[in-house]
C-alpha cells in the first residue's frame, strides 16, 4: 500500500510542534491524575516520575528516529506495518486509536469535574456534551488552526506551571502561612507524614499505572510528522525537550505541591493544584488555577482527536480501516475521522451520566494498558529498523537513539513490567481484561476483514537513503491524488 509522502496539509511549523510537545506533558494526568499517584506512593511518587520519564524519553527518541527517517501520515502504525508486519501495524494503529478514545473520555471527564468547582449543581454530562461539539468543530478547520489553538493552550499551561512553581518556592522560602491549624509549607512535608516512602515499595509500584497514564499522548509528536513543514528539524527539537519537561512539569511541580501541603490530605475531589492553592488563602488562586486546568483539559481532548484522526487516516491508506477515513476535506483535514471520534466521545457523556464517581480511575487504567502497548510496538519497530539498517548497510539515521542497544532493551523490559503491574492491583486489573479482549477482537477483525494491500508491508519514504533505496529497497508507487495541496 502506498504511503509515499503525505496528502495532508503540511501546516504545522516548528513553533506549533514545539509547543504541542510541551503541552502533551501537561494534561489531565498531571493536573488531576497526580492526586491518585500521590495517594498511592506519597512523596516517593517523585521517583516514579523520574524512572517513567527516563523510559518515555527513550520511547520518544526511538519514535523520533523513525519519524525523521520516515515522515509519513499514520506514523507508528505504518512503522509497525513496515518493520514488524501488517498485523502488527493493524494492531498498533487501532490500539493507538483506542488509547486516544479512552484518554479523551478521561479528559472530558476531568473537564466536567473541574467545571463542578464553579457549578456543583450542574450534571457532569452536560459539560462533556458541550465540549465535545466545540472541539469537533475546531478539528474540522485547517490543521494550522489546530496548531495555533494548541500553541496558545500550551503557552497558558506552561506559563501557569512556571508561575505556580515560582509562587510555591516563594511561599516555602518566605514562610507564608494563613491557616495556623494547618501544616506550615516546608520541604519537610516530604518526609513529615509517614516518611518519604510511607506506603512502602508496593505503594510506589502501584503508582506507576497512574504515572504512565500521565505521559500518555506524548507520542502525538510523531503523528505530526506527516503535517510538519520540516520534520527533520522540528521533530528532533521537540523530542529533545522531553527530559526538561519531565523534570520541570512533573518532578519539580509535584515536589513543590507536596511541600506546600501534606500529601496525605490531598483528596482527589478536584485538581490537587486547585485544592492546595485554595487552602493557602491566596485570593482567587483556586479560581485562576481552575481556569488553567480547564485549559489543559481542552488542549488534551483537542490533541486526542487530532492524534486518533491522523492514525485512522494512515490505517485507511494501508487498507487497515475503511476507505472513508482517508477522505480529505478542502482544508486538508481527514474529516471522517473527526466525526468518528466525536461519536466515541459521546460514550463519555453516557459514562458520566451513569457512573460519575468511578469513571476516571477505570478509564485511566485501561488507557495505561493501551498506551504502554503502543510504546512497546514503537520500540519493537525501532529495533527492527536498526537491525535492517545494519544488515543491509543502509545510510545511518540522522537522529539516532543514544546508548543503543542497551537502553532500548531496558526500556522495553520496563514497559512489559508496567503491563504486569496492572494485573497485580485490584483497582487496575480491569485494564488487562479489557486490553486482552481488545487484542483478541483485533486479531479476529484482521483475519476476517483485511484483504489485499492490507496484508502487505507498508512502503515508506526513507529520507536518509539514496533514490535507489527509497522505501528501504521496496519499489515505490505513485502517490494517490487528493483534493488537498
Amino acid at each position: 500500500m502506498n504511503t509515499l509522502g503525505s496528502p495532508l496539509s503540511r501546516g504545522l511549523n516548528a513553533r506549533h510542534i514545539r509547543f504541542m510537545a510541551l503541552g502533551s506533558a501537561i494534561g489531565t494526568g498531571l493536573f488531576y491524575g497526580s492526586a491518585d499517584a500521590i495517594q498511592k506512593a506519597g512523596p516517593a511518587v517523585l521517583l516514579a516520575y523520574i524512572v517513567a520519564g527516563a523510559a518515555v524519553f527513550m520511547v520518544m527518541r526511538a519514535l523520533g528516529e523513525l519519524a525523521v527517517r520516515h515522515p509519513v501520515s499514520g506514523s507508528f502504525g505504518q512503522y509497525a506495518s513496515r518493520y514488524l508486519g501488517p498485523f502488527a501495524g493493524f494492531v498498533t494503529g487501532w490500539t493507538y486509536v483506542f488509547e486516544m478514545a479512552i484518554v479523551a473520555i478521561a479528559d472530558v471527564t476531568a473537564f466536567s469535574i473541574y467545571m463542578g468547582f464553579w457549578f456543583p449543581d450542574v450534571p457532569r454530562w452536560i459539560w462533556v456534551l458541550a465540549i465535545i461539539f466545540f472541539l469537533a468543530a475546531i478539528n474540522l478547520f485547517s490543521v494550522k488552526v489546530f496548531g495555533e489553538l494548541e500553541f496558545w493552550f500550551s503557552l497558558i499551561k506552561v506559563a501557569a506551571i512556571i508561575a505556580m512553581i515560582a509562587g510555591g518556592v516563594a511561599i516555602i522560602v518566605f514562610g507564608f502561612h494563613v491557616d495556623a491549624a494547618a501544616a506550615a509549607p516546608s520541604v519537610g512535608n516530604l518526609v513529615a507524614h509517614g516518611g518519604f516512602l510511607p506506603n512502602g515499595w508496593g505503594g510506589l509500584l502501584a503508582a506507576f499505572a497512574v504515572v504512565m497514564f500521565a505521559f500518555g499522548g506524548i507520542e502525538t509528536i510523531g503523528v505530526t510528522a506527516g503535517e510538519a513543514a520540516n520534520p527533520a528539524k522540528s521533530i528532533p527539537a521537540a523530542v529533545n525537550t522531553v527530559p526538561v519537561r519531565v523534570l520541570l512539569f512533573y518532578v519539580l511541580t509535584i515536589g513543590v505541591l507536596m511541600s506546600l501541603f501534606p500529601w496525605n490530605q490531598i483528596n482527589g475531589e478536584t485538581s490537587p493544584f486547585v485544592q492546595i492553592f485554595s487552602s493557602l488563602g491566596i485570593p482567587a488562586a483556586g479560581h485562576i488555577l481552575n481556569a488553567v486546568v480547564i485549559t489543559a483539559a481542552l488542549s488534551a481532548v483537542n490533541s486526542d482527536i487530532f492524534g486518533a484522526g491522523r492514525i485512522l487516516f494512515g490505517l485507511s491508506r494501508q487498507g487497515h480501516a475503511p476507505a472513508a477515513f482517508g477522505r480529505i476535506s478542502r482544508a486538508g483535514v481527514p474529516w471522517m475521522t473527526v466525526v468518528m471520534m466525536t461519536g466515541v466521545l459521546l460514550v463519555g457523556v453516557l459514562l458520566n451520566a451513569v457512573i460519575p464517581e468511578d469513571v476516571f480511575l477505570v478509564i485511566a487504567s485501561i488507557a495505561t494498558f493501551a498506551t504502554v502497548w503502543v510504546w512497546i510496538m514503537i520500540l519493537a519497530s525501532h529495533i527492527a529498523m536498526k537491525r535492517e539498517i545494519s544488515r543491509d548497510k543502509l545510510a545511518p539515521s540522522a537522529f539516532p537513539v543514544p546508548l543503543w542497544p542497551a537502553a532500548s532493551a531496558a526500556t522495553a523490559l520496563f514497559m512489559a513490567g508496567v503491563i504486569v503491574l496492572l494485573g497485580l492491583y485490584p483497582d487496575t486489573r480491569v485494564a488487562l481484561w479489557v486490553g486482552g479482549a481488545w487484542l483478541v477482537l483485533l486479531a479476529a477483525a484482521f483475519r476476517l476483514w483485511v484483504r489485499g494491500d492490507g496484508r502487505r508491508r507498508a512502503v515508506l519514504v526513507d529520507e536518509s537513503a539514496p533514490a535507489a533505496v527509497v522505501g528501504s529497497q521496496v519499489p515505490a508507487v505513485e502517490p494517490v491524488e487528493t483534493t488537498a495541496h
